[in-house]
């Protein structure tokens, strides 16, 4: 029989992550299920200047604090897709793809994910000029245009974070003016790179391999107008902001929901169903804001202890402490901190190490359990391949199992050759044998990239993550010679998980190699396969495929 948690919650957004906090310091046992990375829509967010207390600070940043500070309550996490859902008893059954997970109650949180508006062009072109992350995807349209399609709040917030990367931004907004606080819509109708188009629509978007050409409408004269990339640019790209649907699907049937798709809920945020709470930006609400969503989860938790403490007084039921984390908690190279006007790094250290980061790296990386070397051929003219090198000297002094091996370009073939230096900056991961695994990274892992850097070390020479015996058999049943490109950028929420999970496959079978790529470092790469947003998985170099990807889809789109 599964061990029974006092509360799960399914989704590790803002509601999640704070339900998470109040359930732990309430000590209840909970575990929070998220089948990507934490942080649901606000780690999408470059900026946030409206959260109380906190003056400025980033998506990302408050995310990574959130889930420490629930970690220091001794919440649980796990990385699931939840497959089913069965609410009728008092042990509500969760079937994921991690296994079955039991609780007393429950906190839906799973949150909303991007509307898209279904013009013609738009599945076409997504990942070749249609995004719909700014944060992730702005930096590869440096120096070209750029529309905004959009209103409220997120499309003027979008649009001005655009304007660091793009020629000229031009708002498209159906409606007369801005939904969002004026505050912001006077920014950005002043900003001197935005152009704002209202009661306009878009109608299709056409182009051969990448976005060339867009037709817009004014939906109250009806006048029609055309943009065309000019022939220096070749494309231009085009970001929907147009709001959210909620996730919600895998619940109907078992909570009531609204014709939309959302959850009602009492000012608790109970459901129809006892023991099952909704929090966050899926229940029908007048603002959705990082605050509101903090609010709801900080009230569910709050509920569901008294739930759970009825229940259990009601049944006799006495429920074990808090179990121990199986997956390591890694800080991201871009958590801000407290610690005082962070202190500069130590001389002949890596820059992109903190004192700070370099104490928690060393508690992860005292799990390995066998030898790793880390291998880098240097380009001493490239500077981010001595960036690179300088940070995995570091990194291996920070754990007696990590040793490296570091040769000047062209001074030690045999090297070169056993790791396919054909690009650089150049770091590959071997064995305790001194084998090459076909795991490599070309960029320096700064960022959200330091997370799938440290999960290499840990799947390689740790206790490395749960994974399931027959994803196992299907890995290791590939026979033909793969190579997987996965570039990314360095602001990519999305990306670590891309990578580590295709790294996953290369150490489980010699068949396959997984090579991460900083795309902002390989612009030819990036031009010869059009790749316009991240994270892009690269196969064999033929097909490529955009977007967040589970282990279980990866392997389909393998030979």
């Amino acid at each position: 029989m599964n061990k029974i948690y006092d509360l799960i919650i399914i989704g590790g957004g803002s509601a999640g992550l704070s339900a998470s906090i109040y359930a732990g310091r309430a000590k209840l046992n909970t575990l929070i299920i998220e089948k990507d990375s934490m942080g649901g829509q606000i780690k999408t967010t470059s900026e946030i200047v409206n959260y109380p207390a906190i003056r400025h600070t980033s998506g990302p940043a408050l995310i990574e604090e959130m889930k420490h500070q629930a970690l220091d309550f001794g919440v649980q996490f796990a990385t699931a897709e939840v497959l089913s859902v069965d609410f009728k008893d008092n042990v509500k059954i969760l079937e994921t793809s991690n296994g079955t997970y039991q609780a007393y109650a429950i906190i839906i949180a799973t949150g909303a994910s991007p509307r898209k508006l279904g013009f013609p062009g738009e599945a076409e072109f997504t990942g070749r000029g249609v995004a719909y992350c700014s944060t992730c995807d702005g930096e590869l349209f440096e120096g070209l245009d750029v529309f905004v399609i959009g209103a409220g709040f997120a499309a003027a917030e979008e649009a001005i974070f655009l304007t660091r990367f793009a020629k000229n931004v031009t708002v498209i907004a159906r409606e007369p003016e801005f939904t969002c606080a004026k505050t912001i819509a006077d920014k950005v109708l002043a900003h001197p790179k935005i152009k704002v188009h209202f009661n306009t629509e878009i109608l299709e978007a056409k182009g051969h391999n990448n976005l060339q050409e867009a037709h817009f409408i004014n939906n109250v004269t009806g006048e029609t107008f055309t943009y065309k990339a000019n022939e220096k640019d070749g494309t231009f790209g085009i970001f929907i902001f147009v709001g959210y649907a909620p996730a919600t699907s895998l619940f109907k049937g078992h909570v009531e929901m609204d014709a939309a798709g959302y959850i009602p809920t009492d000012e608790n945020m109970q459901t129809n169903i006892p023991g099952i709470y909704a929090a966050g930006d899926l229940r029908p609400k007048a603002l959705r804001q990082v605050v509101t969503a903090v609010a709801d989860g900080a009230i569910a938790a709050t509920d569901a202890e008294k739930y759970i403490a009825a229940l259990k007084d009601k049944l006799g039921i006495e429920v074990a402490p808090p179990l121990a984390s199986t997956k390591p908690s890694i800080p991201n190279a871009n958590t801000q901190t407290e610690t005082p006007s962070n202190p500069a790094p130590e001389e002949g250290k890596s820059k992109l190490l903190t004192p700070e980061l370099r104490v928690q790296l060393k508690q992860i990386l005292a799990k390995l359990e066998r030898p790793v070397t880390l291998a880098s051929v240097v380009d001493p003219n490239n500077g981010k391949s001595v960036e690179l090198r300088e940070l995995i000297l570091d990194i291996a002094d920070l754990s007696e199992h990590i040793s490296t091996l570091i040769t000047r370009r062209h001074e030690n073939k045999n090297l070169e050759e056993k790791i396919h230096a054909d690009k650089f900056p150049v770091v590959a991961f071997l064995d305790e044998q001194g084998n090459y695994t076909g795991v490599k990274f070309h960029g320096v892992p700064g960022g959200h990239e330091l997370n799938s850097f440290i999960l290499a070390l840990y799947n390689l020479a740790g206790p490395g993550q749960p994974i399931d015996s027959n994803i196992v058999t299907q890995i290791k049943a590939l026979t033909n010679p793969v190579n997987i490109k996965v570039a990314v950028s360095l602001s990519c929420h999305l990306c670590p998980d891309v990578v580590a999970l295709a790294q996953r496959i290369a150490l489980l079978n010699p068949n396959v190699e997984t090579e991460m790529l900083d795309i902002s470092l390989f612009k030819e790469l990036k031009n010869d396969f059009k790749i316009m947003s991240v994270p892009a998985l690269i196969v064999n170099d033929e097909n490529v495929y955009f977007g967040a990807k589970k282990l279980e889809e990866i392997l389909t789109l393998l030979p």
